[in-house]
């Protein structure tokens, strides 16, 4: 979906805010203000869940059989669902980040960050569950509806990126999907996705104690103020006292007993158990790197990488650090390393695309910024693949990707839009 489209879709929305909508909550049975039809629902989570999932890690490529795991636990939780016939997804990102998130029409992730907190089958389906109330009631679809998500430009023209050197603005589609997944959802929204999730976890046979084990685990570490939670799983799921004091008496009422899972949970995770030290060493040299200690960061990248070569982020981080180092030919092979293990990803295509251009090599660069914005737009990739068509000689395009840029906000849009006058002149 291009920018084009979300605003005309957008604009649509806005129009219809005249006429009162009603439907029916498929999970409740009450009725709620309606303005986005079902075929928008299941349209906007198809589109966006690629671009959403690679804002937020991309995909845990180096364990195919825990996302196979967890596909089987969350289809488990979906049959037995107010709405078993939509179109669910399940998928594991790499990030150490705790975090689920659902989008419209069952397109739901966990990153590796969360199951590593997670005891047994049961309290993944705890959280699988919740999630996928949150996409059967329809809860991200009711947020697109307040004002804040269908103002014309503010929800969907841009979301920030990174905070690094590179820093941009993910544009369109993307941006919608991030801020969906990324968005608080209210006390409400949350208490029903955790009533109707214990109910289905009894519906599938697990222990309903599980979901008041996970919010008591989860309310222990909000008080703790562990900042990996605080930016991830209670940025959008905030927990509270009163979630496990019903999830406590719900449990009770429904009665306890059932599947745990400790063995299967036990032997799934164990690969991902058996990593997690390169993974420590990874988000290490991360934050070494954030406070300028390069040679610190750079030793703690090689020790990620010593433990696991297969692991695209590894590389891509080197090579980040080898760039402010000034070892350039070093960054140019670790940048390309992380293509050749994770060629989606828009990420290394993005830092790829961008070293080439530092090193004046107009056609990879092209290429690789272009492959980036085929799966993520950014206003960098278009700022830049706008400074090679000058660099060419193409005018015409030159303009067409400033253009683009200059849609966004901050440094970026405002480097566009100057470079858009000088073509002027």
């Amino acid at each position: 979906m291009n920018l084009s489209t979300i605003k005309a879709s957008l604009v649509a929305i806005a129009l219809t805010l005249t006429v009162s909508g009603c439907s029916v909550n498929p999970v409740t049975g009450e009725k709620q203000l309606s303005l986005i039809g079902e075929n928008q629902e299941l349209a906007m989570g198809a589109e966006q869940y690629v671009p959403t999932q690679q804002t937020q890690g991309g995909q845990f490529y180096v364990d195919p059989e825990l996302t196979l795991y967890v596909r089987e636990v969350g289809q488990k939780m979906a049959a037995v669902s107010d709405r078993p016939d939509l179109p669910y997804e399940f998928g594991v990102l790499n990030s150490s980040i705790p975090n689920a998130w659902a989008l419209p029409g069952g397109k739901i992730a966990i990153n590796r960050g969360l199951l590593t907190e997670l005891d047994d089958e049961a309290q993944l389906a705890s959280v699988l569950g919740h999630e996928i109330v949150h996409a059967a009631a329809r809860h991200s679809v009711q947020r697109m509806q307040n004002a804040q998500m269908i103002s014309l430009g503010v929800g969907v023209l841009g979301m920030t990126l990174t905070d690094n050197e590179w820093a941009g603005l993910i544009m369109g589609g993307a941006a919608l999907g991030a801020q969906l997944a990324l968005a608080q959802y209210s006390q409400g929204d949350e208490l029903e996705s955790d009533h109707y999730g214990i109910l289905y976890m009894k519906e599938a046979g697990y222990d309903p104690a599980a979901a008041v084990e996970l919010q008591e685990i989860f309310l222990k570490l909000a008080e703790g103020r562990q900042s990996g939670f605080i930016e991830g799983l209670f940025a959008t799921h905030p927990p509270s006292a009163k979630r496990v004091e019903e999830n406590r008496a719900l449990a009770q009422k429904i009665g306890t007993g059932g599947y745990r899972g400790n063995e299967v949970f036990d032997k799934k995770m164990a690969k991902l158990r058996s990593l997690q030290p390169a993974y420590d060493a990874h988000d290490k040299a991360m934050e070494l790197a954030s406070k300028d200690d390069m040679k610190a960061a750079l030793d703690k990248v090689n020790e990620a990488i010593r433990l696991l070569p297969r692991e695209a982020m590894f590389y891509s981080l080197r090579g980040r650090i080898y760039q402010e180092l000034k070892e350039e030919d070093k960054a140019t092979a670790d940048f390309e390393k992380a293509v050749s293990l994770y060629p989606e990803m828009f990420t290394y295509r993005l830092y790829n695309g961008l070293n080439a251009l530092r090193q004046n090599n107009l056609n990879k660069a092209r290429e690789n910024l272009i492959k980036a914005n085929e799966t993520v737009p950014t206003s960098i990739a278009f700022l830049r693949l706008g400074d090679i068509a000058v660099k060419q000689n193409n005018r015409s395009q030159a303009i067409a990707y400033y253009s683009k840029a200059a849609e966004a906000g901050g440094d970026v849009a405002e480097e566009a839009k100057r470079k858009l006058a000088e073509l002027a002149q």
